[in-house]
């Protein structure tokens, strides 16, 4: 199977030739899109047909383990009944656009702001696989940021200075920036995680930043002083030169690689437009294993 990759931004993101995702399962095909997700960290397929079902295996079958402990599981079951996939829409069960103070819609109205899916977790997030199975008649981008061109562009003493930090990531505290509270209960659920502030993988030598709007403070450093480095890394790291944006049409299956990007949903009008699409989320484990746990 012929697999070419259309560069869409300067550092970073592509178009993949099309392709039908329902019927991949070749390991060659599977492991040459691995490779364009290291080498591109945003990998855009159009024109997909995905059941849930669908979406769900193919997302195993390229990577492994899925995401579900999610902030939306804690506040309301999953309406396509299961946790792993993530329901990023603003309609409730009964297919009716969710009112302006629904808590589901004020907990996913941070979207809009940088960061990196389950993060808060450890395990993180690896890859996300984003579908759109219901667009809305105006634009609803998502926007992407290449966190190893960010850090590329750093100077030597600001690299020197971070390379060894870590960062505690809490959805509960991004919530809170943006005036959504989680009760006690659903706050106990989401702990958080803490993890290096400057990543590097096997699958690639390059380094990135591991930033988002759930990094909570610095491990190493007074909570002040740490919060001022993350906020200037984020401002840094979403310079245009370092971004790159999709418009979505129906059908369209994005997947970014979480460790190597940011992102953030851009904003429409919700009260007056529907716009459903379904995420999977996988874990960052050894993919050898990963795929034997999912078997």
């Amino acid at each position: 199977m012929t697999i070419i990759f259309k560069q869409l931004s300067p550092t970073f993101m592509a178009e993949v030739s099309s392709l039908d995702l329902r019927t991949m399962q070749d390991q060659p095909s599977l492991e040459r899109l691995r490779a364009g997700m290291t080498e591109y960290g945003v990998l855009v397929f159009k024109g997909q047909e995905l059941s849930f079902q669908e979406q769900l295996d193919f997302a195993q079958r390229l990577d492994g383990v899925l995401h579900a402990k999610t902030s939306s599981s804690v506040l309301v079951k999953n309406r396509f009944g299961n946790e792993a996939l993530t329901d990023i829409s603003n309609v409730g069960a009964d297919g009716a656009i969710l009112a302006a103070d629904d808590r589901r819609r004020m907990n996913g109205i941070s979207n809009r702001i940088w960061h990196t899916d389950a993060s808060f977790e450890d395990p993180a997030g690896r890859y996300s696989m984003l579908f759109a199975r219901n667009i809305p008649p105006v634009r609803a981008d998502t926007e992407f940021a290449d966190m190893r061109a960010a850090y590329d562009a750093l100077d030597d003493k600001m690299k020197a200075t971070i390379d060894s930090l870590h960062v505690h990531h809490s959805i509960a505290y991004s919530r809170h920036t943006m005036g959504f509270d989680f009760s006690p209960e659903e706050k106990a659920k989401l702990p958080g995680a803490t993890h290096p502030l400057v990543r590097v993988f096997s699958d690639s030598p390059r380094k990135a930043l591991y930033l988002a709007s759930h990094a909570e403070r610095v491990i190493e450093w007074p909570v002040p002083e740490g919060r001022l480095l993350l906020k200037d890394l984020i401002e840094h790291a979403t310079r245009p030169e370092f971004l790159g944006h999709h418009e979505w049409a129906l059908g369209d299956l994005v997947i970014w690689d979480n460790r190597t990007t940011m992102h953030r949903a851009r904003p429409f009008d919700d009260k007056a437009y529907k716009r459903e699409l379904t995420r999977v989320t996988t874990l960052d484990l050894p993919r050898q294993s990963a795929v034997a746990q999912a078997a």
